[in-house]
Formats: C-alpha cells, structure tokens, sequence
C-alpha cells in the first residue's frame, strides 16, 4: 500500500453555540484546554500513521464543530505532523471550516501561514432574518466582509449556503443564488434544510411551532439550483456541491469515491483497509481516552466485502460521474451489487442513464436518491461488520 493516496479528517467538536438545525458532533464549553487537545489530537494522529505507514496525503479538512476556533498553533501542529507521518501530495489540500463572525474572520491570515490553503465559509444566508432563524451568531454584513477577507488570504474559498426554508420561494431563493454566483468562488455547497432528530428544530416540529416546506416547492427549488448553477459554470459534482471544472473538493471526493481516510478528534469516523473506524463522541471522554490509549478509537469494525461494496455504492451514487458497479463488485470481491433488472426500469422511467460501464443519477433521479438506492440494491443477507474492538 505504500504511495496510496490518504485523507485525513480532523474534528474540532467545539462552538460557541449550537445552531437549531444542526446534528453534528458540537459541544459548548465555558474553557477549553488547547494544550491538551492540542496533544490529544497528536497521539490520537500518530496512532492511526503507525497503522498506515508509507502514504501520500492528499488532504487535510478540518471540520466540526467550529475549528476555525481553533488556536493557530494547534492546527499547525497536526498539519506538520500529518506531513512528517506522510508523504504530502505536491499539490495537498488542507480545508478548514470557518464561521464568518469578525473575531473568526480576523484571523484567516494566521491560518493561511499555517498551510491551510482552501476555505470553507459557513455564510447559510444572506438575509438576516433568515441567519437569526438558523440560529447563526453572525450578521449578513459580517458574511460579506468575512468573504471578502477570505478571498485576499486563500487561493480556494467555498462557501454553503442553507435553503428551502419555510416560506421559501423560487423568485426568492433565485435572487440569493444569483447573487452567490456573482462572488467570485469557484464552489458552493448549497444544502436544503432537514430537520434532523434530536435538534432544536425536531422540538420545535413536533410542537407543531415549525412547518418545514412542501417537497413539490423544494424540487422546484433543487432543480432551479441545478439550472442556474450550470448556466454559470459551477455545475452539480455531487448532490449538494457545485464547482468550476478542477475546484471539486478533493477530500470530499475521497468519502464518495470510496477511497481510504484516516479520521481524529471526537466522534470522528474514518475507513481504512477494510475497516470502519469510530471515535469518542464526547469531548471529555475523547480526552480521557487518548491518555489511557494513545488514541480516542470506541469501536473498529471489519466490514465484509459485500458491506464495502454497498457503501461505495451508497456513496458513488451521490457523484454527477456515477458509478461503476461491475469494477466496485470486482473491487471487494463481492457478488454483484444492484439488480440489473431495477436499474433497466429506473433507466425506463428517466431516473437513471447508464452506459457500458457507468450508470448515473439523472436530474429528477437526484430528487430521489434514497428511493433508488432501496430499489437497485441487490438482495442480500443482512449483516452487521465484525466488531474488533472496543474502548471503554
């Protein structure tokens, strides 16, 4: 395996508060010991290089969370690490997330000296009171002026951009797209609203205090967005990102590829050599578990070639380029992956196009990924990964 291309994924778990929407691994402390995530996060990254000597790192993100709260000496400890334990690409993309408040934004050039060289801009709207239904701590003047910053100090700015709020509208969300296209980035991410289990929105729907959108609007929506993006030449690579040919997110390219990488911090997967790889979730028991261990691993599972096989699917279908089934059941070993005989009626009814190695997601297709997922797997036993260790 020495050469293969490796990612690595570095989580920051902390913010300054939790946003109503969001379900990702966040947590609000009053202090936080930078030195000692700062060494936690180091032993938990030299763990995983000891099991995967020999690579070239490709890219580094690094997401939460919000690590552009991070303490520039700590993410230029892990980013020289990272290239001490492997080969750094010629050309390695090292991705951090950032809110666009102005105490965040005034420190975008201490990040750039640290080799970060591409940014993504947690902007989600420009109307301010959309930012204070999302819960954002900024204002829609300090998004502006934190792009502007951004762009004068990295070569790659990305910005995500919520929608399909309630109430949203097409003459609406057409005018706030227009206006991102004319920014200056070479890629978005522009995400739909859910409303995830176990958030403040959840709550909220289930007291019957919020209505998300009718799905007939936000299709028109999500096909509008697809229109106006490629007619700007920023074109869909994958169901929520949008780029100019050569900008795609080369880290997220290797989650949807299939391909392997290394994930740290609290709650962080990773998949490496067959293997599903999961971290602590909670921030205190990530620490205590690194010092007892020398890493925050709380579960590593083997995956049998036909679960590998499932996920690259899972994954590959996302992408505008699709997937190859025939090389992805070859790939693992595994029996074939879809029902050709499902795909053939999806190719009927104009969700699917395929060709002699690659079928894709058409246009009215993405409006139902799931769906066709559940209708083109092929049948399988059941069967969960082979747990290899546990951490307490």
């Amino acid at each position: 395996m020495s050469g293969q291309p490796l990612a690595l994924y570095v989580h920051w778990p902390f913010c300054v508060s939790k946003c109503p929407y969001c379900d990702f691994n966040s947590h609000v402390r009053t202090h936080i010991d930078e030195a000692a995530w700062r060494e936690a996060l180091l032993a938990d990254l030299a763990h995983e290089a000891a099991l995967m000597p020999g690579r070239t790192l490709t890219s580094i993100f690094f997401g939460g969370g919000t690590p552009s709260l991070m303490e520039t000496q700590t993410v230029t400890a892990v980013i020289e690490a990272a290239c001490g334990h492997w080969s750094p690409a010629e050309k390695i993309e090292i991705t951090l997330e950032a809110n666009p408040n102005s105490v965040e934004a005034a420190r975008f050039a201490d990040l750039a000296c640290a080799g970060v060289n591409r940014l993504s801009l947690g902007l989600q709207s420009f109307d301010d009171e959309a930012l204070r239904f999302l819960g954002r701590a900024h204002s829609a003047r300090e998004g502006f002026r934190a792009l502007e910053i951004a762009q004068k100090n990295f070569r790659r700015v990305s910005f995500d951009l919520i929608y399909a709020l309630p109430g949203d509208s097409e003459a609406a969300w057409s005018a706030t797209l227009a206006q991102a296209l004319s920014l200056g980035t070479s890629h978005l991410s522009l995400y739909q609203l859910t409303v995830e289990p176990g958030t403040r929105f959840a709550a909220l729907e289930r007291a019957g205090s919020l209505a998300q959108l009718d799905s007939d609007t936000a299709a028109l929506l999500y096909e509008l967005t697809a229109a106006m993006t490629s007619a700007a030449g920023l074109p869909a690579y994958e169901i929520s990102n949008y780029a100019r040919r050569g900008q795609e997110s080369r880290h997220n390219l290797t989650y949807w590829r299939y391909d392997d990488y290394v994930g740290i911090g609290p709650g962080a997967h990773g998949r490496r050599l067959g293997m599903r790889t999961e971290r602590h979730r909670k921030p205190e028991n990530f620490l205590g578990a690194t010092a007892r261990c020398g890493h925050g691993i709380v579960e590593e599972a083997l995956l049998t070639p036909t679960q590998a096989a499932d996920e690259a699917l899972v994954m590959g279908l996302r992408l505008s380029e699709g997937i190859d089934a025939a090389a992805i059941a070859n790939r693992f070993g595994s029996p074939e992956i879809v029902d050709w005989q499902q795909v053939d009626r999806l190719v009927g009814s104009g969700h699917l196009v395929r060709d002699d190695t690659h079928m894709r997601l058409t246009s009215s297709g993405r409006l139902l990924l799931d769906y066709i997922l559940g209708e083109i797997a092929a049948p399988a036993a059941a069967s969960q990964p082979k747990v290899l260790a546990v951490a307490s």
